[in-house]
């Protein structure tokens, strides 16, 4: 993850960090602050679906745009590529954005992007070849051959960050949009007891509860790099 973004033009100064507990203090400190984002993911289910279903039948679609948007949100409509649009969602919004450097084609694609409404936002994802080919190149890093588009994927990837209005949000390319789940103290980052009971938590116990207290999920901070 931290070879893809840096790769597009993120900051060395910051890298994706594993999270080993979102209980235990001792686990908590060797996560770097702040942490700007935080990258759930996990398989998708019955359980995510129906939650998904119900809170987005209470909503219309999003059709934010322009240099006042709170944050900025993708559109998946890409199949397989969730992954991407975590990362994309982890850097382009909060203090990472501002951890960018010009000139590279995470600015290019937020400078592109802000003027647009959601389904041009989508469209200008299909048609990156920069981002395309960013995306296969890390997935060449590791020992895993990248899914095809084609290919059925259970796991999904949901970021969640925080505004400069200190607003904790969350971010799901398959949501109808940016999801508000409600204010921080200005001291507060992702990874702070306020944003993890509004955010991660909230959403693990209620997958935990439609799993029977069965629970499988990973979880990444964006934070300062240890290099």
């Amino acid at each position: 993850m931290t070879t893809l973004v840096r790769k597009l033009g993120l900051s060395p100064s910051l890298a994706f960090h594993d999270v080993y507990s979102l209980e235990d203090p001792s686990l908590l400190a060797f996560v770097p602050r702040p942490v700007y984002a935080l990258l759930l993911v996990f398989p998708v289910s019955t359980t995510y679906e129906a939650s998904r279903e119900a809170e987005d039948s209470e909503v219309s679609n999003y059709s934010g745009s322009g240099p006042k948007e709170e944050v900025i949100w993708f559109r998946q409509t890409i199949r397989n590529a969730c992954g991407m649009i975590g990362l994309l969602h982890s850097a382009c919004n909060g203090g990472a954005r501002e951890l960018i450097t010009p000139s590279t084609d995470l600015s290019n694609l937020i400078s592109t992007a802000i003027p647009l409404d959601p389904a041009s936002r989508a469209r200008l994802l299909e048609t990156s070849p920069n981002i395309a080919l960013a995306h296969v190149f890390a997935a060449a890093q590791g020992d895993t051959v990248p899914p095809s588009a084609d290919e059925s994927i259970d796991l999904h990837f949901v970021a969640f960050v925080k505004s400069a209005e200190n607003n904790l949000w969350e971010l799901d390319g398959r949501r109808k949009g940016p999801l508000n789940r409600g204010t921080l103290q200005p001291e507060d980052d992702v990874l702070a007891e306020s944003a993890l009971d509004l955010g991660v938590r909230k959403f693990l116990k209620r997958e935990e509860k439609g799993q029977g207290g069965e629970m499988r999920f990973s979880l990444v901070a964006l934070a300062p790099s240890m290099d």
